[in-house]
């Protein structure tokens, strides 16, 4: 409790007079008047480390006298706090606590966020028998509860914003053990630990919030990787949406619609930049035809000058910048250029303008690519899906109503990107050896996929995992947990983030793709089939879950969809082992066979305007 501060600073040259005084039997109160004033000279003129230093290895009576001959000269500068909180330390061990408050006030007095002063200025009080003072003095030194939560968590979310993860989830976790009722810290807390593999992510060690109530505030985006079950999904997005968008004044479409020559269509989104949904969606937009279909962009994405960007906004007929724009102003102008479907690309993703759909600007209005889960919001018509990522079986569970295109739902781009050339050696594979990877966010990776992940490996003579290096405390977390279950360190593999042509070419020196679930690869999905990397996947209920099995089955490679978790393990087992079977899989994907199918952005496109005239209302 009575802790001096210490400076590890190295001891300057003795100064014999000090060292001497030390010396004495009865210590510095020994000495004559004259010699005492020279002490306090030579005191006085050490700097605060050096009195520091000095001080320490003293009794506790000439540690106090050090420090009141040097505060006699330094007293009211502001690195005298220190010394001031010293000497009150050397006050309350000479068993003097009276006189231990005074120096202590002296120093909270210079440094008022002195927290240890504070601390034991109470101490001193209670020591002198004031425990009513000392009760006082703590309770002025300790803010207010809801002062204390606000300040964990400004302190978690800017550490969230700055990529220090592991300090965020402290801050959170803080906050809510003081008020534990607060749905976005849990949120942001539990996606977090989902973050850096925290497992299990809702074990949030808050005394009174249980798993199954913290779940329910778990967000839209952790919920699925947290459960494959769409109506849970659905019941954490409907919480969601009712905290945080308020519906609009009144609707702004005629429900019947508008009649126009050609279709219009507008497309909202907050990603028409360097992002996946946009290397997705751009030759769809390109190739929309013209002859029935007009085609709008409003966007509030960021100005990041990228080809990709470039590309997009080129591809519409009218672009409208909605970024300064407020809600109700976005959706005003969207009901003036008498949009008949708008296709809203974010759903409950980062960027999202959910209040614009609130003020329902077009008649029809669907949701789509930017979400795959069920988006509850009353004025969303439709959510475009697919017959596998959907299945008849659970359409109930999903609101919007379920739009099926025919065939795979996801767009992509056919153009062929020029890629850099890489080898193993320059991404730090093994020359030889079957190298399983996983290139998604380790927010995808659930406790049990990655002890699957260490089987299938162990069950692999020289296999590697090739993951990407997320964060260092995922990085760390998942190191542990694969020494734990027996493996190599060198046999798991981090790749740092790098720009998308060489994170695609780098995709191709990898032998399989092992997918997550209940949330599996998407975009990345695509583009390792595209680049030839077998995936295996395992199929659950909802459209996260159903992904990968929506292109796998276009591709042709049902075999690579597993039904269970063992079949999962025993699938990329036999790829890992099975050289016939793993060539066979491999030489399906090194043909056009993506080109004519996934790749085919031109069938595509038709299948998609299909679904939109199936939906378009007439007056």
């Amino acid at each position: 409790m009575n802790a001096a501060f210490s400076l590890p600073f190295a001891l300057p040259g003795d100064d014999d007079l000090i060292g001497a005084a030390l010396a004495l039997p009865g210590g510095s109160a020994a000495l004559p008047a004259d010699q005492q004033a020279q002490l306090a000279r030579a005191v006085a003129g050490l700097d605060l480390t050096a009195l520091v230093v000095r001080a320490e290895s003293a009794p506790a009576a000439e540690m106090g006298r050090l420090y009141e001959h040097w505060l006699q000269a330094h007293g009211a500068e502001m690195q005298a706090a220190g010394a001031w909180h010293n000497l009150g330390v050397a006050r309350m061990r000479s068993g003097n606590p009276a006189a231990a408050v005074l120096a202590f006030r002296e120093a909270l007095a210079l440094r008022p966020d002195l927290a240890e002063a504070a601390l034991q200025i109470g101490a001193a009080l209670e020591a002198a028998g004031q425990p009513d003072a000392a009760l006082a003095a703590w309770r002025r030194a300790v803010p207010a509860a809801e002062a204390r939560a606000k300040i964990h968590k400004q302190m978690g979310r800017l550490l969230e914003v700055r990529g220090k993860l592991g300090a965020s989830v402290d801050e959170l976790r803080a906050a809510l053990l003081i008020e534990p009722d607060e749905p976005d810290v849990q949120q942001h807390l539990i996606h977090n630990r989902q973050r850096i593999a925290a497992w299990p992510p809702l074990d949030l060690a808050v005394p009174g919030l249980g798993a199954d109530a913290a779940a329910l505030h778990c967000g839209p985006l952790a919920a699925l990787a947290l459960f494959d079950d769409p109506a849970r999904q659905a019941q954490v997005c409907a919480d969601w949406i009712a905290r945080k968008v308020p519906p609009a004044l009144r609707l702004l479409a005629p429900p019947r619609g508008y009649r126009h020559d050609r279709i219009r269509v507008g497309y909202l989104s907050s990603d028409f930049c360097r992002h996946a949904m946009s290397f997705l969606i751009a030759e769809l937009l390109e190739r929309h035809d013209r002859h029935s279909f007009e085609i709008f962009g409003y966007c509030s994405s960021p100005e990041d000058g990228s080809d990709i960007r470039d590309r997009v906004v080129a591809a519409f007929d009218q672009y409208v910048r909605i970024h300064e724009m407020s809600d109700d102003e976005a959706a005003a102008r969207i009901r003036a250029d008498e949009i008949d479907i708008l296709v809203d690309l974010n759903g409950l993703t980062k960027g999202a303008r959910l209040g614009v759909l609130r003020w329902k600007p077009a008649p029809v209005q669907i949701t789509y690519l930017g979400y795959i889960g069920p988006v509850p919001l009353p004025e969303l018509d439709y959510f475009l899906c697919d017959a596998i990522t959907v299945p008849p079986t659970e359409e109930a569970a999903y609101q919007p109503k379920p739009l099926r295109i025919e065939g795979c739902y996801q767009a992509n781009d056919g153009h062929r990107p020029v890629l850099p050339e890489v080898s193993r050696a320059s991404e730090g594979l093994p020359a030889a050896g079957f190298v399983y990877c996983c290139a998604s966010h380790h927010y995808k990776v659930t406790e049990e996929m990655f002890s699957a992940w260490c089987q299938i490996v162990s069950a692999v003579d020289g296999s590697v995992l090739w993951l990407v290096d997320d964060n260092p405390e995922s990085r760390a977390a998942l190191g542990a947990r694969w020494q734990t279950a027996g493996l190599a360190a060198d046999r798991l593999i981090f790749a740092p983030r790098v720009d998308p042509d060489r994170y695609r070419a780098r995709l191709a020196l990898a032998d399989l793709f092992l997918d997550t679930s209940p949330y599996n690869a998407g975009t990345i999905a695509s583009d390792a089939l595209r680049m030839g990397l077998p995936i295996v996947t395992l199929l659950g209920r909802a459209f996260s879950a159903r992904m990968a099995a929506s292109l796998l089955t276009a591709v042709g490679l049902p075999e690579c969809i597993a039904r269970d978790l063992q079949d999962y393990m025993a699938r990329a087992i036999a790829l890992g082992t099975n050289t016939a079977f793993h060539a066979r899989i491999k030489a399906h994907l090194a043909g056009d066979v993506w080109a004519r199918t996934l790749g085919d952005a031109a069938g595509f496109t038709l299948r998609m305007e299909a679904a939109l005239r199936s939906v378009h209302l007439l007056p």
